[in-house]
């Protein structure tokens, strides 16, 4: 509790200079009340039952992250276990039995995969999003608290159309030296990836959704995703919705992101703008995210999911485990076994507001093993 109650305190202190000591009093009271829930969870029978989750460790730095999570969830004696593939970026295809894997377990947590620049080969990522119908990508880009940004008060959800626009992969070389590269958008994907936002709004008590988009210059492509947004976005008035041009989305994220909160659009510009959400609220190394269709769901790194470090990072064992932690605490909830994720999710943070193991990516030298044993160490 002591733990809990120290960092509440200072932060009252700071913001109380000049009340009595009683409003400090009440205030503190309220704010531990307010950390700690006080409405039990109640499961149903047989929810407490081990769920098989299917692990792809993926390249580069993927086993290493990919192990901390193991580690952690060994720790807690989460009640899930792990059914293990290898697969890598320089495959041709996903294997099949990676595939009856997540259909059987119908979650996944996966390292990044390696994308090929270039040439014949396609993204496993987006061919397992693709052959799932994963076509909600969800990353959450927030302050977390003891890590300094730029900007503060970030809590933006970008939610990502991925099963098609310019990934649709449709390319062909007309005559030498000219390629044709297809954008195809339907009235069907829009408006699914536009209900799944809006909903995912309606149920974390969200305000606003901002549908972004380039119909000044895509009229009939990007017009159609939002003539379906704003279809959808009737449906539930109690939310706000607005547009933005995805130019001024990025000058606008970079200036003022706290102005943002859900942001729905079609797939590549999600990739940027996610990203760029990401690296304004801590870096892609503490973003978590994942992959979401009607039946299945893979958890992974929110953002830049083809980037698996560099040999240096991984002969060094120095990767950053805290964008998957944080996206095994989604996958948690989403196995509906909130209490755990409740403790994940505590431990990490904890971590990072003490400030004294840090990866090189957040300013400090610590190793993934060090990072994981102070998260272990600070669970409840």
């Amino acid at each position: 509790m002591a733990r809990r109650t120290l960092p509440i305190l200072k932060q009252l202190l700071h913001s109380s200079r000049g009340s009595s000591s009683d409003h400090l009093i009440a205030r503190l009271g309220l704010s531990c009340l307010e950390s700690k829930r006080t409405v039990t969870y109640m499961p149903r029978p047989g929810d407490g039952a081990p769920r098989a989750v299917t692990l792809v460790p993926g390249d580069g730095i993927g086993p290493l992250v990919t192990g901390a999570v193991e580690q952690v969830m060994e720790a807690m004696h989460a009640p899930v276990y792990f059914e293990r593939y290898e697969v890598h970026g320089d495959m041709t295809k996903v294997p099949q039995e990676v595939i009856d894997s997540i259909r059987k377990n119908k979650v996944c947590l996966k390292g990044g995969l390696a994308t090929p620049v270039g040439g014949g080969v396609s993204s496993l990522n987006v061919q397992l999003r693709k052959e799932l119908d994963l076509y909600a990508s969800l990353v959450n880009c927030f302050n977390l608290p003891g890590l300094p940004t730029r900007h503060e008060n970030v809590d933006i959800v970008v939610i990502r159309e991925n099963t098609e626009g310019e990934y649709s992969g449709l390319e062909h070389e007309v005559v030498p030296g000219v390629v044709e590269s297809l954008k195809v958008i339907t009235k069907f994907c829009s408006e699914r990836i536009a209900k799944y936002a809006f909903e995912y709004a309606y149920l974390n008590n969200r305000k606003k959704v901002t549908a972004v988009h380039k119909a000044n210059i895509m009229k009939l492509a990007d017009g159609l995703f939002l003539e379906s947004c704003r279809e959808v976005a009737t449906k539930y008035p109690g939310i706000k919705y607005n547009e933005i041009i995805v130019d001024n989305c990025c000058m606008q994220l970079v200036s003022k992101p706290e102005q943002f909160d859900v942001m729905v659009t079609p797939n590549l510009y999600g990739n940027l703008v996610a990203n760029t959400a990401a690296g304004i609220a801590g870096g892609t190394g503490v973003m978590p995210g994942g992959n979401v269709g009607a039946d299945h769901a893979i958890f992974e790194q929110g953002a830049s999911a083809g980037n698996v470090g560099n040999e240096k990072l991984v002969q060094q064992k120095k990767a950053n485990p805290v964008a998957l932690l944080l996206s095994s605490a989604m996958m948690l909830r989403h196995l509906q076994f909130p209490s755990f994720a409740d403790r994940l999710e505590t431990a990490v943070k904890r971590v990072i507001s003490e400030e004294k193991y840090r990866t090189k990516d957040l300013g400090g030298g610590s190793t993934t093993q060090e990072v994981v044993d102070a998260v272990i160490a600070n669970l409840d």
